[in-house]
Protein backbone atom coordinates (compact mmCIF):
# COMPACT_ATOMS: atom_id res chain seq x y z
CA UNK A 1 0.00 0.00 0.00
CA UNK A 2 1.56 3.36 -0.79
CA UNK A 3 2.44 5.93 1.89
CA UNK A 4 -0.47 8.44 1.48
CA UNK A 5 0.03 10.44 4.93
CA UNK A 6 3.82 11.19 3.91
CA UNK A 7 4.08 13.33 0.56
CA UNK A 8 7.53 12.98 -1.13
CA UNK A 9 10.26 15.76 -0.64
CA UNK A 10 10.77 18.16 -4.16
CA UNK A 11 13.37 16.99 -6.59
CA UNK A 12 14.78 19.92 -6.67
CA UNK A 13 16.00 20.03 -3.13
CA UNK A 14 17.14 17.07 -0.98
CA UNK A 15 15.21 15.86 2.23
CA UNK A 16 16.25 17.47 5.55
CA UNK A 17 17.22 13.81 6.94
CA UNK A 18 19.40 13.59 3.38
CA UNK A 19 21.49 16.14 4.80
CA UNK A 20 24.89 15.19 6.57
CA UNK A 21 24.67 12.36 9.07
CA UNK A 22 21.13 11.76 8.68
CA UNK A 23 21.43 11.35 5.40
CA UNK A 24 24.79 9.27 5.46
CA UNK A 25 22.97 7.09 8.24
CA UNK A 26 19.93 6.56 6.44
CA UNK A 27 21.63 4.97 3.22
CA UNK A 28 23.88 2.54 5.70
CA UNK A 29 20.66 1.40 7.62
CA UNK A 30 18.52 1.26 4.45
CA UNK A 31 21.28 -1.22 2.23
CA UNK A 32 22.26 -3.01 5.50
CA UNK A 33 18.84 -3.69 6.76
CA UNK A 34 18.09 -4.92 3.34
CA UNK A 35 20.99 -6.92 2.39
CA UNK A 36 21.89 -8.40 5.94
CA UNK A 37 18.44 -9.27 7.26
CA UNK A 38 18.03 -12.57 5.80
CA UNK A 39 21.65 -13.19 7.67
CA UNK A 40 19.74 -11.81 11.22
CA UNK A 41 16.24 -13.46 10.07
CA UNK A 42 18.16 -17.19 9.94
CA UNK A 43 19.90 -16.32 13.05
CA UNK A 44 17.11 -15.39 15.12
CA UNK A 45 15.28 -18.92 13.97
CA UNK A 46 17.83 -20.75 14.50
CA UNK A 47 18.93 -19.06 17.85
CA UNK A 48 15.13 -19.57 19.06
CA UNK A 49 15.32 -23.13 18.14
CA UNK A 50 18.39 -23.46 20.32
CA UNK A 51 16.12 -21.98 23.52
CA UNK A 52 14.44 -25.20 24.00
CA UNK A 53 17.40 -27.47 24.12
CA UNK A 54 16.92 -28.05 27.90
CA UNK A 55 13.32 -29.15 28.00
CA UNK A 56 14.08 -30.85 24.71
CA UNK A 57 17.15 -33.03 26.34
CA UNK A 58 14.60 -33.71 28.88
CA UNK A 59 12.14 -34.80 26.55
CA UNK A 60 14.32 -36.74 24.67
CA UNK A 61 17.38 -38.58 27.20
CA UNK A 62 15.80 -38.23 30.31
CA UNK A 63 16.25 -41.87 30.83
CA UNK A 64 19.96 -41.03 30.48
CA UNK A 65 20.00 -37.40 32.51
CA UNK A 66 18.24 -37.98 35.22
CA UNK A 67 17.09 -41.07 38.25
CA UNK A 68 13.30 -42.19 38.75
CA UNK A 69 13.76 -42.04 42.13
CA UNK A 70 16.59 -40.27 44.87
CA UNK A 71 18.29 -42.29 46.78
CA UNK A 72 19.45 -41.78 50.32
CA UNK A 73 23.44 -41.92 49.81
CA UNK A 74 25.68 -42.06 46.31
CA UNK A 75 27.47 -45.16 45.78
CA UNK A 76 30.93 -44.54 45.68
CA UNK A 77 32.51 -43.22 42.26
CA UNK A 78 34.97 -45.93 41.85
CA UNK A 79 32.21 -48.41 42.06
CA UNK A 80 29.93 -46.22 39.34
CA UNK A 81 33.29 -45.99 37.32
CA UNK A 82 33.96 -49.80 36.93
CA UNK A 83 29.79 -50.26 35.99
CA UNK A 84 30.52 -47.29 33.32
CA UNK A 85 33.90 -49.05 32.16
CA UNK A 86 32.21 -52.62 32.00
CA UNK A 87 29.80 -50.71 29.55
CA UNK A 88 31.89 -48.82 27.85
CA UNK A 89 35.01 -51.16 28.02
CA UNK A 90 37.07 -48.88 25.36
CA UNK A 91 38.80 -45.62 25.01
CA UNK A 92 40.26 -43.51 27.67
CA UNK A 93 38.68 -42.50 30.65
CA UNK A 94 38.67 -39.02 30.58
CA UNK A 95 35.99 -37.04 33.40
CA UNK A 96 33.78 -37.90 35.50
CA UNK A 97 30.87 -35.40 36.91
CA UNK A 98 29.17 -36.74 40.02
CA UNK A 99 25.34 -37.12 39.87
CA UNK A 100 23.66 -35.20 42.59
CA UNK A 101 19.88 -35.03 43.41
CA UNK A 102 17.93 -36.10 40.21
CA UNK A 103 21.09 -35.86 37.81
CA UNK A 104 23.11 -39.27 36.45
CA UNK A 105 26.81 -39.67 37.45
CA UNK A 106 28.71 -38.89 33.65
CA UNK A 107 31.63 -40.77 33.59
CA UNK A 108 33.09 -39.49 29.48
CA UNK A 109 35.18 -41.60 27.28
CA UNK A 110 37.65 -40.54 24.92
CA UNK A 111 37.83 -42.20 21.55
CA UNK A 112 40.26 -41.01 18.59
CA UNK A 113 37.53 -41.99 15.81
CA UNK A 114 35.08 -39.04 17.41
CA UNK A 115 37.65 -36.50 17.11
CA UNK A 116 36.48 -33.28 19.57
CA UNK A 117 33.38 -35.81 20.71
CA UNK A 118 33.36 -38.16 23.25
CA UNK A 119 31.17 -40.86 24.27
CA UNK A 120 29.32 -40.06 27.64
CA UNK A 121 27.97 -43.05 30.23
CA UNK A 122 25.65 -42.09 32.54
CA UNK A 123 25.36 -44.17 36.25
CA UNK A 124 22.47 -43.97 38.17
CA UNK A 125 24.47 -42.41 41.32
CA UNK A 126 22.29 -44.38 44.14
CA UNK A 127 22.56 -47.86 42.47
CA UNK A 128 25.54 -47.78 40.20
CA UNK A 129 23.39 -49.15 37.36
CA UNK A 130 24.07 -47.62 33.70
CA UNK A 131 21.50 -45.78 32.29
CA UNK A 132 22.61 -45.23 28.41
CA UNK A 133 25.11 -44.02 26.25
CA UNK A 134 25.44 -40.73 24.09
CA UNK A 135 27.77 -39.48 21.74
CA UNK A 136 28.74 -36.02 23.13
CA UNK A 137 29.97 -32.51 22.82
CA UNK A 138 31.92 -30.95 25.28
CA UNK A 139 29.23 -32.43 27.88
CA UNK A 140 26.46 -31.18 24.77
CA UNK A 141 24.07 -33.95 24.01
CA UNK A 142 23.35 -34.96 20.29
CA UNK A 143 20.41 -32.99 20.23
CA UNK A 144 21.85 -29.81 21.62
CA UNK A 145 25.13 -30.23 19.35
CA UNK A 146 22.32 -30.33 16.68
CA UNK A 147 21.17 -26.96 17.25
CA UNK A 148 24.47 -25.87 18.35
CA UNK A 149 25.85 -26.40 14.94
CA UNK A 150 22.35 -25.03 12.78
CA UNK A 151 22.44 -22.08 14.86
CA UNK A 152 26.84 -21.59 14.57
CA UNK A 153 27.21 -22.72 10.82
CA UNK A 154 24.20 -24.58 9.62
CA UNK A 155 25.48 -27.60 9.97
CA UNK A 156 27.89 -26.43 6.60
CA UNK A 157 31.49 -26.50 8.52
CA UNK A 158 33.67 -23.73 8.15
CA UNK A 159 31.91 -21.81 5.41
CA UNK A 160 28.53 -21.90 7.72
CA UNK A 161 30.29 -20.17 10.10
CA UNK A 162 30.47 -17.01 7.63
CA UNK A 163 26.62 -16.43 8.30
CA UNK A 164 26.83 -15.81 12.01
CA UNK A 165 29.69 -13.44 11.91
CA UNK A 166 27.97 -11.22 9.39
CA UNK A 167 25.01 -11.70 11.42
CA UNK A 168 26.26 -10.65 14.62
CA UNK A 169 28.74 -7.97 12.94
CA UNK A 170 26.56 -5.75 11.33
CA UNK A 171 23.71 -6.12 14.12
CA UNK A 172 25.24 -3.74 16.34
CA UNK A 173 25.65 -1.64 12.88
CA UNK A 174 21.94 -1.59 12.59
CA UNK A 175 20.75 -1.23 15.99
CA UNK A 176 22.86 1.86 16.61
CA UNK A 177 22.20 3.40 13.35
CA UNK A 178 18.19 3.05 13.56
CA UNK A 179 18.59 4.42 17.32
CA UNK A 180 19.92 7.36 16.26
CA UNK A 181 18.00 8.06 13.33
CA UNK A 182 14.70 7.22 15.96
CA UNK A 183 16.53 9.68 18.25
CA UNK A 184 17.00 12.43 15.60
CA UNK A 185 13.19 12.07 14.38
CA UNK A 186 11.68 12.58 18.02
CA UNK A 187 14.69 14.51 20.17
CA UNK A 188 12.50 17.27 20.71
CA UNK A 189 9.29 18.08 22.40
CA UNK A 190 7.28 16.03 25.50
CA UNK A 191 5.08 14.88 22.80
CA UNK A 192 7.51 13.28 20.21
CA UNK A 193 9.18 11.55 22.95
CA UNK A 194 6.71 9.31 23.71
CA UNK A 195 6.28 8.32 20.64
CA UNK A 196 10.30 7.92 20.93
CA UNK A 197 9.53 4.60 22.93
CA UNK A 198 6.13 3.61 21.96
CA UNK A 199 4.81 3.31 18.20
CA UNK A 200 2.61 5.70 16.57
CA UNK A 201 -0.85 4.09 17.22
CA UNK A 202 -2.79 7.15 15.58
CA UNK A 203 -0.94 7.23 12.73
CA UNK A 204 -2.88 6.44 9.31
CA UNK A 205 -1.76 3.16 7.63
CA UNK A 206 1.15 2.78 5.40
CA UNK A 207 4.97 3.63 6.46
CA UNK A 208 4.93 6.32 9.16
CA UNK A 209 2.62 3.34 10.91
CA UNK A 210 5.16 1.08 10.41
CA UNK A 211 8.21 2.85 10.59
CA UNK A 212 7.13 3.70 13.98
CA UNK A 213 6.13 0.18 15.23
CA UNK A 214 10.01 -0.72 13.31
CA UNK A 215 11.80 1.60 15.78
CA UNK A 216 9.60 1.79 18.72
CA UNK A 217 10.44 -2.16 18.95
CA UNK A 218 13.58 -2.24 17.63
CA UNK A 219 14.43 0.52 20.79
CA UNK A 220 13.13 -1.86 23.38
CA UNK A 221 15.27 -4.84 21.94
CA UNK A 222 18.34 -2.53 21.59
CA UNK A 223 20.25 -3.56 24.94
CA UNK A 224 19.74 -7.29 24.22
CA UNK A 225 20.30 -7.35 20.58
CA UNK A 226 23.74 -5.48 21.18
CA UNK A 227 24.90 -7.84 23.79
CA UNK A 228 23.72 -10.56 21.50
CA UNK A 229 26.18 -9.00 18.51
CA UNK A 230 29.15 -8.73 21.08
CA UNK A 231 28.61 -12.04 22.48
CA UNK A 232 28.01 -13.78 18.85
CA UNK A 233 31.54 -11.99 17.85
CA UNK A 234 33.43 -13.14 20.49
CA UNK A 235 32.95 -16.89 19.14
CA UNK A 236 33.13 -15.93 15.40
CA UNK A 237 36.29 -16.93 13.34
CA UNK A 238 37.77 -13.71 12.71
CA UNK A 239 36.39 -11.05 15.20
CA UNK A 240 36.66 -13.89 17.63
CA UNK A 241 40.60 -14.22 16.62
CA UNK A 242 40.96 -10.16 16.99
CA UNK A 243 38.92 -10.11 20.59
CA UNK A 244 41.57 -13.21 21.98
CA UNK A 245 44.48 -11.05 20.34
CA UNK A 246 42.72 -8.36 22.35
CA UNK A 247 42.63 -10.57 25.50
CA UNK A 248 46.64 -11.08 25.11
CA UNK A 249 47.15 -7.61 24.65
CA UNK A 250 45.47 -7.05 28.09
CA UNK A 251 46.37 -10.22 29.86
CA UNK A 252 42.80 -11.08 30.65
CA UNK A 253 42.29 -14.27 29.75
CA UNK A 254 40.97 -16.61 32.25
CA UNK A 255 43.98 -17.99 34.62
CA UNK A 256 45.26 -21.49 33.53
CA UNK A 257 45.20 -23.90 36.75
CA UNK A 258 48.70 -25.64 37.19
CA UNK A 259 48.68 -28.80 37.85
CA UNK A 260 52.26 -29.24 38.32
CA UNK A 261 53.62 -31.32 41.23
CA UNK A 262 56.46 -30.67 43.06
CA UNK A 263 59.35 -31.37 41.43
CA UNK A 264 58.18 -32.21 38.16
CA UNK A 265 57.05 -29.80 34.95
CA UNK A 266 54.07 -30.38 33.20
CA UNK A 267 51.39 -28.59 31.32
CA UNK A 268 48.85 -26.48 32.96
CA UNK A 269 45.47 -27.55 32.90
CA UNK A 270 42.38 -26.20 30.68
CA UNK A 271 40.00 -24.87 32.64
CA UNK A 272 37.78 -22.92 29.83
CA UNK A 273 33.79 -22.77 29.80
CA UNK A 274 33.98 -26.46 27.85
CA UNK A 275 35.96 -27.82 30.82
CA UNK A 276 38.93 -30.02 30.63
CA UNK A 277 39.61 -33.35 28.96
CA UNK A 278 42.21 -36.44 29.40
CA UNK A 279 42.72 -35.88 25.80
CA UNK A 280 42.00 -37.88 22.45
CA UNK A 281 44.47 -40.62 22.77
CA UNK A 282 44.13 -44.50 22.96
CA UNK A 283 46.33 -44.85 25.77
CA UNK A 284 44.98 -45.61 28.87
CA UNK A 285 45.51 -43.28 31.66
CA UNK A 286 47.96 -43.52 34.73
CA UNK A 287 45.86 -42.04 37.08
CA UNK A 288 43.69 -44.71 39.19
CA UNK A 289 40.31 -44.46 39.19
CA UNK A 290 39.85 -45.78 42.33
CA UNK A 291 41.26 -42.31 43.65
CA UNK A 292 38.49 -40.34 42.64
CA UNK A 293 36.64 -40.87 45.70
CA UNK A 294 39.81 -39.08 48.07
CA UNK A 295 40.08 -36.75 44.88
CA UNK A 296 36.32 -35.37 45.32
CA UNK A 297 36.72 -35.58 48.89
CA UNK A 298 39.32 -33.22 48.87
CA UNK A 299 38.14 -30.94 46.35
CA UNK A 300 35.22 -30.42 48.34
CA UNK A 301 37.02 -29.67 51.90
CA UNK A 302 38.51 -26.63 49.52
CA UNK A 303 35.33 -25.53 49.10
CA UNK A 304 34.29 -26.78 45.66
CA UNK A 305 30.59 -27.54 46.29
CA UNK A 306 27.87 -27.86 44.27
CA UNK A 307 28.30 -30.18 40.53
CA UNK A 308 31.53 -30.77 39.92
CA UNK A 309 33.81 -31.94 36.94
CA UNK A 310 36.66 -34.10 37.20
CA UNK A 311 39.40 -34.72 35.06
CA UNK A 312 42.04 -37.36 35.42
CA UNK A 313 45.31 -36.34 34.53
CA UNK A 314 46.82 -37.40 31.01
CA UNK A 315 50.23 -37.43 32.27
CA UNK A 316 52.48 -39.21 35.15
CA UNK A 317 52.68 -37.12 38.53
CA UNK A 318 50.08 -34.47 37.55
CA UNK A 319 47.73 -33.56 39.83
CA UNK A 320 43.97 -34.01 39.30
CA UNK A 321 42.04 -31.23 38.51
CA UNK A 322 38.36 -30.66 39.85
CA UNK A 323 36.42 -27.73 38.51
CA UNK A 324 32.60 -26.50 39.54
CA UNK A 325 30.33 -26.80 36.69
CA UNK A 326 27.56 -24.47 37.87
CA UNK A 327 26.92 -22.29 35.62
CA UNK A 328 23.58 -20.51 36.72
CA UNK A 329 23.71 -17.20 38.43
CA UNK A 330 25.29 -17.19 41.15
CA UNK A 331 27.92 -19.10 38.68
CA UNK A 332 30.21 -21.25 40.57
CA UNK A 333 33.42 -21.41 38.62
CA UNK A 334 36.00 -22.37 41.11
CA UNK A 335 38.98 -25.17 40.26
CA UNK A 336 41.74 -26.75 42.22
CA UNK A 337 44.47 -29.36 41.56
CA UNK A 338 44.57 -32.40 43.67
CA UNK A 339 47.52 -34.96 44.66
CA UNK A 340 45.37 -37.42 45.69
CA UNK A 341 48.96 -39.42 46.96
CA UNK A 342 49.53 -36.77 49.60
CA UNK A 343 46.42 -35.91 50.47
CA UNK A 344 46.58 -32.49 49.38
CA UNK A 345 45.22 -29.45 46.97
CA UNK A 346 48.21 -28.61 45.26
CA UNK A 347 47.17 -25.26 43.35
CA UNK A 348 43.39 -23.45 43.15
CA UNK A 349 41.66 -20.94 40.76
CA UNK A 350 39.22 -18.75 41.89
CA UNK A 351 36.58 -17.49 39.46
CA UNK A 352 36.20 -15.00 41.61
CA UNK A 353 40.08 -14.03 40.84
CA UNK A 354 39.74 -13.87 37.06
CA UNK A 355 40.33 -10.75 35.49
CA UNK A 356 36.99 -8.70 35.16
CA UNK A 357 37.27 -8.95 31.18
CA UNK A 358 37.62 -12.75 31.64
CA UNK A 359 34.68 -12.71 33.85
CA UNK A 360 32.48 -10.93 31.86
CA UNK A 361 33.50 -12.74 28.64
CA UNK A 362 32.60 -16.26 30.43
CA UNK A 363 29.17 -14.59 31.86
CA UNK A 364 28.51 -13.43 28.71
CA UNK A 365 28.98 -16.79 26.94
CA UNK A 366 26.31 -18.57 29.55
CA UNK A 367 24.09 -15.92 29.06
CA UNK A 368 24.26 -16.13 25.08
CA UNK A 369 23.39 -19.57 25.62
CA UNK A 370 20.22 -19.49 27.71
CA UNK A 371 22.18 -20.98 30.91
CA UNK A 372 22.95 -17.59 33.08
CA UNK A 373 19.65 -17.53 35.05
CA UNK A 374 18.13 -20.85 33.79
CA UNK A 375 14.56 -20.69 32.22
CA UNK A 376 13.99 -16.36 32.92
CA UNK A 377 17.47 -16.43 30.18
CA UNK A 378 15.41 -18.73 28.11
CA UNK A 379 12.61 -16.75 27.43
CA UNK A 380 14.22 -13.40 27.50
CA UNK A 381 16.14 -15.34 24.83
CA UNK A 382 13.20 -16.38 22.50
CA UNK A 383 11.66 -13.05 22.99
CA UNK A 384 14.55 -11.25 20.97
CA UNK A 385 14.62 -13.68 19.01
CA UNK A 386 11.01 -13.13 18.07
CA UNK A 387 11.48 -9.60 18.20
CA UNK A 388 14.09 -9.52 16.08
CA UNK A 389 12.21 -11.37 13.26
CA UNK A 390 9.16 -8.96 13.36
CA UNK A 391 11.64 -5.71 13.21
CA UNK A 392 13.00 -7.46 10.04
CA UNK A 393 9.42 -7.95 9.18
CA UNK A 394 8.64 -4.64 9.48
CA UNK A 395 12.05 -3.31 7.60
CA UNK A 396 10.87 -4.98 4.28
CA UNK A 397 7.25 -4.30 4.73
CA UNK A 398 8.47 0.21 5.05
CA UNK A 399 11.01 -1.06 2.04
CA UNK A 400 7.74 -2.22 -0.55
CA UNK A 401 5.45 0.93 0.94
CA UNK A 402 7.90 3.48 0.29
CA UNK A 403 8.14 2.07 -3.55
CA UNK A 404 6.84 4.49 -6.49
CA UNK A 405 3.63 4.34 -7.39
CA UNK A 406 3.07 6.77 -9.91
CA UNK A 407 2.01 5.63 -13.75
CA UNK A 408 5.51 7.41 -15.39
CA UNK A 409 7.73 5.81 -11.79
CA UNK A 410 6.04 2.33 -10.59
CA UNK A 411 8.52 0.37 -9.07
CA UNK A 412 8.51 -3.47 -7.35
CA UNK A 413 9.87 -1.62 -3.86
CA UNK A 414 11.32 1.60 -2.44
CA UNK A 415 14.23 3.65 -3.81
CA UNK A 416 17.33 3.40 -1.73
CA UNK A 417 17.70 6.96 0.00
CA UNK A 418 20.14 9.83 -2.28
CA UNK A 419 23.40 8.70 -3.22
CA UNK A 420 26.34 11.07 -2.06
CA UNK A 421 25.16 11.82 1.37
CA UNK A 422 29.15 12.10 3.07
CA UNK A 423 30.09 14.70 0.90
CA UNK A 424 28.22 17.30 2.96
CA UNK A 425 29.80 15.91 5.93
CA UNK A 426 32.54 18.60 7.33
CA UNK A 427 35.90 17.72 6.14
CA UNK A 428 37.31 16.65 10.07
CA UNK A 429 34.08 14.01 10.18
CA UNK A 430 35.55 12.61 6.94
CA UNK A 431 39.08 12.62 8.32
CA UNK A 432 38.42 11.35 11.45
CA UNK A 433 36.09 8.75 9.95
CA UNK A 434 37.79 7.08 7.19
CA UNK A 435 40.66 5.96 9.94
CA UNK A 436 37.71 4.66 12.09
CA UNK A 437 35.94 2.65 9.40
CA UNK A 438 39.39 1.13 8.63
CA UNK A 439 40.10 0.14 11.93
CA UNK A 440 36.55 -1.31 12.48
CA UNK A 441 37.00 -3.66 9.44
CA UNK A 442 40.32 -4.91 10.46
CA UNK A 443 38.81 -6.09 13.70
CA UNK A 444 35.33 -7.42 12.40
CA UNK A 445 37.01 -8.73 8.62
CA UNK A 446 33.68 -10.34 7.61
CA UNK A 447 31.94 -6.54 8.21
CA UNK A 448 35.13 -4.59 6.26
CA UNK A 449 34.34 -7.13 3.08
CA UNK A 450 30.66 -7.29 3.24
CA UNK A 451 30.86 -3.56 3.41
CA UNK A 452 33.11 -3.06 0.32
CA UNK A 453 30.32 -5.35 -1.29
CA UNK A 454 27.37 -2.63 -0.84
CA UNK A 455 29.70 -0.42 -1.88
CA UNK A 456 30.42 -2.30 -5.17
CA UNK A 457 27.00 -3.25 -6.06
CA UNK A 458 25.68 0.57 -5.02
CA UNK A 459 27.76 2.46 -7.79
CA UNK A 460 26.97 -1.03 -9.89
CA UNK A 461 23.56 -0.41 -9.41
CA UNK A 462 24.06 3.98 -10.13
CA UNK A 463 25.77 3.11 -13.07
CA UNK A 464 23.42 0.99 -14.38
CA UNK A 465 20.35 3.67 -13.33
CA UNK A 466 22.15 5.93 -15.55
CA UNK A 467 22.85 4.10 -18.78
CA UNK A 468 19.25 3.91 -18.67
Amino acid sequence: MPDTDEPAPSPARPAPAALGWGGLLLRIHFYAGILVAPFLAVAALTGLAYTITPQLDRALYGGQLVVNRVGDEPRALAEQIAAARAAHPGGTLATVSPGHDEATTRVVFDLPELGDKQHTVYVDPYTAQVKGTLTTWFGSTPATTWFDDLHRNLHLGVVGRYYSEIAAGWLWVLVLGGLILWWRRHRTGTARLRRLVAPDLAAKRGVRRTRSWHAAIGLWLAVGLLFLSATGLTWSRYAGDTFGSALDTLDAHSPELSTTLPGTVTPVADTGHHGGSGGAGGEATPADPADTDRVLALARGAGLDGPVEITLPAEVDTAWCVTQVDNTWPVRKDAVAVDPAAGTVTARNDFGSWPLLAQLSSLGIQAHMGLLFGPVNQILLAALALGLLTVTIWGYRMWWQRRPTRDDRRAVVGIPPDRGTWQRLPTWVIVLGVPVVFAIGWALPLLGVTLLAFLAFDLTRATWVRRV
